[in-house]
């Protein structure tokens, strides 16, 4: 430690997370020393209600840090060290109709897969250069950690129109996952395993686990359980598990059989099985409505209950969770230089060797002050090279879409795409997208 304290904004200061992540910025102080913490939000009234919550923590349990929330860009951008990005553009409305619009045509509606995933890609684009130009303006030393969706999509806008920002994207499902392999083996934490993974965002394999502490091949006795249970852990790990993610991690299973050698990504499964996504879905009642009536009532809740009462003793959030630990630590390794190994979304240049060098890839990097050295991987599979050739096509064609408006790219995505049976369905779900999402797409010409 050198003894500088460091100055952060988080860009979408009224998420649900944002308390949680809090919390572990005030616990990691030991590692990473603040001196100022900021939030940045457009909408000011759901800021607020996050804001003056987060306003009694800090002052409970960190008063040396100066806290503040605001919408004005200037004020929130400048004199940062470190910017998280963690936005929703459209919030959970546009998200609702990102999920039930395909499926009102038979397609699966997802957050960031399928029709949905790419109409919310193109809503986050100019938000999120939006958000890398205040940040060179007012901070042009500041390293932004990207962590809103579409991941894959925004990584390749910012690849293109802002090739030279200091920006990292990531993605924490993959720690989820390593976390239940680590519990599956009897050990602590995804911390204690040392990993071989390739891909794309939400779209990857691993290729070998080990125990980082003794090296130990741990693949054998993984397959040997997924092949039946998934990612499912069940007993104390898994009690405040909600039901559709306790069918996602089983079906897992059902993933794992498509290739055997590897192991998959949890959200293989929308991918390898639209049609069983499809058909245990409810049109009327998506995964945004179980948000609502979950995590965003809990949430909100919580911080009311805390403003009220005046403290912020024996909150929700005192147990860390994987989300805003895993982004502590690598703020950590970028700070201090530690070359850490973390997933990042980059641009290929020969990490997955049989790939495009400008396609957009999820592997292993080593994080430190200079930003990202992707690890080689390998070749991908015949197989996956396949569906990765499809998909990040598809993401590809959006953001040519973005920068061109042109409908007929967005089209070619859509019509592309695993999860769409074909190029009639591709165009009635875009032509009901395309008006919904008119405060926030360019014009498609």
């Amino acid at each position: 430690m050198d003894g500088k304290k460091y100055s952060v904004v988080i860009a979408g200061g009224g998420s649900t997370f944002t308390p949680g992540f809090v919390l572990d910025l005030i616990k990691s102080q030991d590692k990473f020393p603040m001196r100022q913490l900021k939030f940045y939000d457009n909408d000011a009234e759901r800021q607020k209600k996050i804001g003056e919550a987060v306003k009694i923590i800090m002052k409970e349990r960190a008063p040396q840090i100066k806290f503040s929330y605001t919408t004005d860009p200037k004020e929130a951008f400048t004199d940062v060290d470190f910017v998280m990005g963690s936005i929703r553009v459209g919030k959970y409305h546009m998200r609702s109709l990102d999920e039930k619009i395909p499926l009102k045509y038979g397609v699966n509606g997802q957050e960031t897969t399928g029709p949905g995933g790419m109409a919310y890609g193109l809503r986050s684009i100019p938000a999120i250069i939006q958000i890398i130009d205040w940040m060179q303006e007012y901070s042009p030393n500041a390293w932004m950690i990207n962590y809103s969706n579409t991941i894959a999509i925004v990584a390749e806008a910012c690849r293109r129109l802002r090739p030279n920002a200091k920006i990292i994207n990531i993605c924490d499902m993959p720690i989820d996952d390593m976390d239940r392999m680590a519990a599956i083996c009897g050990l602590d934490s995804w911390h204690d395993i040392d990993f071989n993974y390739y891909g794309l965002n939400h779209f990857g394999w691993w290729k070998e686990v080990r125990n980082k502490k003794t090296g130990e091949d741990l693949m054998p006795k993984l397959k040997e359980y997924v092949k039946d249970h998934g990612y499912w852990v069940g007993g104390d790990y898994d009690k405040d598990t909600e039901a559709s993610w306790e069918a996602t991690f089983k079906k897992v299973a059902d993933d794992y059989k498509m290739d055997p050698e590897t192991l998959p990504n949890n959200y293989m499964q929308y991918y390898y099985f639209p049609q069983y996504e499809v058909a245990n879905a409810d049109p009327k009642h998506t995964r945004t409505d179980e948000i609502r009536e979950h995590r965003q009532k809990i949430v909100f809740g919580e911080c009311e209950r805390i403003v009220k009462a005046g403290t912020a003793k024996n909150n929700i959030w005192d147990i860390s969770g994987l989300h805003s630990e895993y982004i502590v630590d690598i703020i950590h390794a970028i700070a201090y230089n530690t070359h850490e190994k973390f997933l990042a979304n980059c641009e290929n240049n020969g990490a997955i060797s049989n790939m495009d060098p400008d396609s957009i890839v999820e592997v292993p990097a080593l994080f430190g002050a200079d930003g990202i050295q992707p690890m080689a991987t390998g070749k991908a599979g015949r197989f996956q090279r396949g569906l990765m050739m499809e998909q990040q096509t598809c993401e590809k064609l959006v953001v040519d879409a973005y920068v061109e408006h042109s409908y007929q790219k967005m089209l070619q995505a859509f019509a592309l795409n695993k999860t769409v049976p074909d190029a009639s369905v591709a165009k009635k779900i875009l032509d009901d997208m395309i008006p919904v999402n008119a405060p926030y797409w360019p014009e498609l010409k």
